[in-house]
């Protein structure tokens, strides 16, 4: 396949070329030539190793289709227990590659400033520093792990949190919360939470928002999930809101959309993230991890490739137009507790 058909759609239909791979022929040219150094095999009188190109198309299949490696395997003409081991071996080498470029946290008060100021621009929103959200990522039950991949829909599951930026790209992200909990829980037990509240995160100081004088914490936005702190802005409660309080969930929603948005671009492009993967756990957060810096990396090189799946602006009745992710399967969402979530008197 890769000395066939890859050669003829690079060449005769280039549009089929980045369905196939979910990525421009450029973008699989720069994957090639940085990261296929990392997995070039010394040839020896007794074994022809494969092909550079061969391994990430390969693996770039996998993740956009999600197809199982014993069906694969005709295909490519490449045993199944050998995918196995390409799969994880180039998933961490464009980890190694590009994670410290792409998916890197803001650990300065400018750099958060850059994505306030952005989503304060785009989304008439000030002193949002991130979207967060959580999703479940379908995975089969791993041996004798008992109920602890079990989540409350009913699944097995790794659960991704998420925070995105105002531009859709993901930095900071987190694989280890437990699957039956909440978005609340997962956040508050996340060093994310903590780095926030102790100040080691780098976050600006307070500032008086656009047309006042009162100085306000930056913060992350999330949804009625979330307990309301210092570090962290939700929506007001639904029952008996004033005209104020709904306008001001209004434009909170329109900011906390980004991440909505960045889930659905990502399982779009990466559908192996909608099935259930035959996978260890750790194997599981790993093409998970790639997903989420191969979907940076486009983001940063193809900025608009993807932007007819994004919600649109508000009509004239200011409703949202859905984009074209919302048409598909998506990632099912971590569980909304309705319990017990006090806020403290600082939020």
């Amino acid at each position: 396949m890769y000395d066939k058909l890859l050669v003829e759609l690079r060449n005769e239909d280039p549009t089929s070329f980045t369905n196939f791979l979910r990525m421009p022929q450029g973008m699989f040219d720069e994957l090639l030539g940085r990261v296929g150094p990392r997995i070039t095999k010394q040839h020896t009188w007794y074994t022809e190793p494969l092909e550079s190109g061969l391994k990430i198309a390969l693996t770039l299949r996998h993740l956009a289709s999600g197809n199982k490696y014993s069906s694969t395997k005709f295909a490519w003409r490449v045993p199944h227990n050998t995918i196995s081991l390409l799969v994880r071996e180039i998933c961490k080498a464009i980890i190694d590659e590009y994670m410290d470029e792409v998916l890197v946290c803001p650990t300065t008060p400018e750099n958060w400033r850059i994505i306030a100021d952005t989503f304060y621009r785009r989304w008439n929103f000030p002193h949002i520093c991130g979207a967060l959200d959580g999703k479940h990522v379908a995975c089969r039950c791993p041996p004798k792990s008992g109920s602890l991949y079990f989540n409350y829909k009913g699944f097995y599951s790794i659960v991704l949190m998420a925070l995105v930026d105002a531009d859709y790209k993901f930095i900071w992200a987190d694989l280890g919360g437990a699957e039956s909990a909440s978005d609340a829980q997962i956040y508050n037990d996340s060093e994310l939470k903590q780095c926030a509240e102790n100040s080691t995160l780098g976050l600006p100081d307070p500032e008086p928002l656009p047309n006042d004088t009162q100085d306000v914490l930056y913060f992350f936005v999330g949804d009625d999930a979330f307990g309301l702190r210092p570090s962290m802005m939700k929506p007001y409660s639904q029952k008996g809101l004033k005209n104020e309080e709904r306008i001001f969930n209004y434009m909170l929603s329109r900011a906390r959309r980004v991440v909505e948005n960045a889930f659905g671009i990502l399982a779009n492009r990466f559908q192996v993230l909608l099935t259930t993967m035959q996978h260890e756990p750790a194997t599981v957060k790993l093409i998970v991890k790639t997903c989420l810096i191969l979907h940076n990396l486009m983001r940063i090189r193809y900025p608009g490739l993807q932007n007819r799946l994004l919600d649109n602006a508000e009509n004239a009745n200011h409703e949202f137009i859905p984009g074209a992710w919302r048409e598909g399967r998506n990632m099912e969402d971590t569980r909304n507790v309705m319990g017990f979530n006090t806020a403290p008197k600082e939020g």
